[in-house]
């Protein structure tokens, strides 16, 4: 049995601002554009500092994912809940998803960054994007998509890092410790103190987060330097008013219907969203977004379930990347493209962005494939945005990092798994890394709902 998440524990005092996480990450970013814009060759060897730390979060993604889901699904014993939560969190990523697509369609449409480029596909150097071409063109079909989604062997799963693999594996499992009652809890134990270990190694690689975000930071400006973001500053600049839209006409209403405030669930996930923007992967913080949406009163089977499917499924960052891309391109190209054009290319998306995964080189596989199916932006023509790519992908996985928070607490309000007190608290004072949702267990106890 847990302890409440508030008034149970006497708060730990808060340590000085230089030991914060978003302080250390910020200032590992600003050490590494130092470094890379006056020392490029040093910045151009420091990719594996990023590479070492998010290989490290890839590893334990797979088990994390596995324990969480089989602990709330299991410890709460219901079925219908979990295909309950299930429907309507799919329901609010298709939602959510499309509002993106047509704004990201809207915004470029209006601002039209592309227009008047008149690029020759003639005299484009398209010998770095030819490994996306060819895969482009081999379209993936809507059956060998949900095929995929079963793996071949339960260790494949884990071994290929897929998360939808995992989790269809996980949520398997965690019925089948469901239907054996009582018998299950010796596994049940195991599987927590397993988690707690987990968490433990993630608490210990997070101290290098402000290395890992200060390597990448120096390798990205080192390679693509400032002249390239400046030549194709109109795009970048355009995307990032989409995304500062997306959050004011789409994510602030849904939070404020729903009873939070934006800005503060913001703030409270800052660290992870410095470090997401450092290294341009969500899944750097798929464990600590599991440790904080739990701590802010989401149940865990709920936190379980919809996280790693949003992970899967709910890239609202992406979507804005894809329609602004697609349509830049056709813009810079002459290509011309009517409205008919554009709906034909937003149904194409819809399908293309679920294949979308964590990691934001995959975007570009994707965004080739999407050109492909839509035959009418020449794919080649992704070499004139690979320059600003990492720019742009830090913008597009920060709010996709927002947007999953975000659904999860929705989707556990519309369950009635939401305990409200603990929102209101942790929202008002912020995140205390010295307490987390973990250490306000009882040592030896199950987590909640068991």
């Amino acid at each position: 049995m847990s302890l409440p998440r508030t008034g149970a524990m006497k708060p730990k005092p808060r340590p000085p601002f230089y030991r914060d996480l978003s302080f250390q990450v910020l200032a590992g970013m600003a050490l590494g554009i130092a470094t890379g814009y006056f020392f490029p060759k040093f910045g151009i060897n420091l990719q594996p500092v990023g590479d070492a730390f998010i290989r490290i979060i890839q590893m334990l993604i797979g088990p994390i994912i596995f324990c969480t889901v089989c602990s709330g699904i299991a410890g709460v014993k219901d079925f219908g809940k979990v295909g309950r939560v299930a429907i309507k969190a799919l329901f609010y990523f298709e939602v959510v998803t499309s509002l993106a697509l047509v704004l990201g369609l809207v915004t470029i449409n209006v601002l039209k960054p592309g227009v008047g480029m008149n690029v020759d596909m003639h005299s484009v150097h398209s010998a770095a994007v030819d490994a996306y071409v060819a895969k482009a063109h081999h379209a993936v079909t809507t059956s060998d998509f949900l095929l995929n989604v079963i793996p071949h062997t339960a260790i494949s799963a884990f071994a290929g890092g897929d998360v939808l693999q995992v989790l269809f594996f996980s949520v398997l499992f965690a019925f089948g410790l469901a239907a054996i009652g009582e018998r299950a809890q010796p596994a049940l134990d195991f599987i927590d103190s397993v988690s707690g270990a987990l968490f433990w190694v993630i608490g210990l690689t997070m101290k290098i987060a402000p290395l890992a975000a200060f390597g990448a930071i120096a390798f990205t400006v080192s390679k693509f330097g400032f002249g390239t973001l400046l030549s194709l500053g109109k795009l970048v600049l355009e995307f990032y008013l989409t995304c500062a839209l997306f959050f004011l006409l789409i994510l602030w209403p849904i939070a404020k219907v729903n009873g939070f405030s934006l800005l503060r669930l913001m703030r409270y996930i800052g660290a992870e969203l410095l470090l997401v923007i450092g290294t341009s992967s969500s899944e750097t913080v798929f464990p600590q977004l599991i440790d904080k949406l739990e701590r802010l009163g989401c149940e865990k089977s709920v936190v379980g379930l919809v996280l790693p499917t949003a992970y899967t499924f709910n890239h609202d960052g992406t979507c804005l990347y894809f329609a602004a891309a697609a349509v830049f391109l056709a813009q810079a190209t002459n290509t011309p493209m009517n409205w008919h054009d554009q709906l034909v290319l937003l149904a194409v998306l819809l399908l293309t962005s679920k294949g979308a995964a964590g990691v934001s080189g995959a975007a570009i596989a994707v965004l080739a494939a999407t050109l492909a199916a839509s035959n009418t932006i020449p794919v080649e023509s992704i070499a004139l945005i690979l320059g600003v790519h990492k720019a742009m992908s830090s913008a597009f996985v920060f709010t996709n990092i927002v947007g999953n928070s975000v659904a999860t607490i929705v989707v556990a309000n519309w369950e009635k798994a939401l305990d409200r007190v603990a929102l209101r608290h942790e929202l008002k004072t912020g995140f205390n890394p010295a307490e987390t949702a973990h250490s306000l267990e009882q040592p030896g106890s199950t987590s909640a709902g068991h």
